[in-house]
């Protein structure tokens, strides 16, 4: 399992400025955290059956494979300068990056990647691996966005759902670790906000509408002050998108975690409507967390 004693927070990289960000985090991360740090390259090349050895006259090293092998060695020295204590090895995968670490996530503690890395589109705020890794692994995946701050609070978004409350659990362990508060947001609509065709109600109670989201919210937090005695846990509840709601308290935080799949989420989807928002719109690192099936 990959909660299991010595599994290591694996860090993606490409050579991008966005992958040197994550490996510095996912230092950060295995350091505090007590675990290894392992660096992998998902090396693409062989399963387009490109040579992957240096062209007639060219210089000592310059195949694709000994580039891989440096790009991964350097990130594997800027993840013990940024952390000194922290265990670092590296590894060149042959594959594609997102099946990679995909594979890599069975069996480790934390996935660390960048929003975009050398082949992302300008325009999009987060790449399609960063995506696919996020709905797919089966650990907690904690992409780098935004900006990285000292202090704020662990934010997580809380709506009843199983993922949710998954999320609810590693947000708590991120709290108590450190050694701040946990702000719990959870966000529910007006009825009359509803979109074209949906059934809204002739008469409705905003009292009683806030009552029954409360009640939402304190049940997705129920037995954590017992669980987490040391975690100091800010309730809000918010009206509007939760995705906005999640975005505008992503300003404060130092993290912020979603659970993979929520209550009303869009189907089509493979990573869910708001995760997938928020991983676009956050302001800071954004943790996503599948709940256990």
């Amino acid at each position: 399992m990959n909660a299991a004693n010595g599994a290591a927070v694996v860090v993606g990289v490409d050579g991008s400025e966005q992958a040197l960000r994550a490996v510095r985090l996912a230092a950060g991360e295995a350091t505090r955290r007590g675990r290894a740090l392992r660096v992998v390259h998902g090396f693409v090349w062989p399963l387009l059956r490109v040579p992957l050895g240096p062209v007639p006259d060219a210089p000592p090293g310059a195949g694709l494979r000994e580039q891989a092998e440096r790009l991964v060695a350097q990130a594997v020295a800027h993840a013990e300068s940024a952390a000194p204590e922290v265990r670092a090895t590296g590894e060149v995968i042959d594959g594609e990056a997102s099946a990679v670490l995909v594979g890599e996530s069975t069996s480790a503690a934390l996935i660390v990647l960048g929003d975009r890395g050398l082949g992302g589109f300008a325009a999009l705020a987060v790449g399609s691996v960063a995506i696919q890794v996020a709905a797919y692994a089966d650990c907690p995946v904690l992409v780098a966005r935004g900006a990285d701050r000292a202090d704020g609070p662990v934010v997580v978004g809380v709506d009843g759902s199983a993922p949710a409350r998954a999320a609810v659990e590693f947000a708590a362990d991120e709290a108590a670790s450190r050694g701040v508060a946990l702000r719990a947001v959870h966000a529910y609509r007006h009825p009359a906000s509803a979109g074209p065709g949906d059934m809204q109600p002739l008469v409705y109670d905003e009292g009683q509408l806030r009552g029954e989201e409360e009640r939402v919210l304190t049940a997705s937090l129920a037995g954590l002050d017992e669980r987490r005695p040391a975690v100091r846990v800010e309730r809000v509840l918010a009206r509007g998108r939760a995705a906005a709601a999640l975005a505008e308290a992503s300003r404060a935080a130092q993290l912020l975690v979603v659970g993979c799949r929520g209550r009303g989420e869009l189907t089509g989807l493979v990573l869910g409507s708001v995760s997938h928002a928020v991983l676009h719109r956050a302001d800071c690192p954004v943790a996503v967390v599948r709940a256990p099936v």
